[in-house]
């Protein structure tokens, strides 16, 4: 996954919990929406309970992940929806890697960046509909 597949968006004070941001995708799009804790990158709020996102899911090879960073920031990540897909396509979270699982890394972004970035991108147009900085 590429880093240019994150997006923080400013959100207008309607839309500023994951409740709304929620409802809003179920009334603007056909995407798949729900609220779920984060197992894509576990963080934890200030009572150490681990945070919920809200996950878009476009198809099982294509999704995106949000979650507030400030109270009306939001950032938007590219994920692959499904578990075993994203076990094989997805960011490797190994730090050391053998020369195999590098060029496998490699032959996988060829293949899928295009399409990634182009799911990504719809997403995202949706949700800067939501935008503070959007001209109305």
């Amino acid at each position: 996954m590429n880093d240019d597949m994150e997006q923080l968006i400013s959100v207008k004070p309607e839309y500023a919990s994951l409740e709304k941001i929620e409802a809003f995708i179920k009334k603007e799009t056909s995407f798949k929406t729900k609220q779920e804790y984060d197992s894509w990158e576990v963080r934890t709020d200030s009572n150490v309970q681990v945070e919920k996102c809200v996950f878009i899911k476009k198809s099982n090879m294509h999704g995106v992940r949000i979650h507030f960073t400030k109270d009306d920031t939001i950032q938007v990540s590219y994920i692959i929806p499904n578990k075993i897909m994203d076990a094989y396509f997805g960011k490797s979270q190994k730090i050391h890697k053998n020369i195999i699982e590098i060029v496998m890394g490699t032959i996988r972004q060829a293949l899928l960046s295009g399409s990634q970035k182009k799911a990504f991108n719809e997403m995202t147009l949706v949700l800067s509909k939501m935008s503070a900085t959007r001209d109305e």
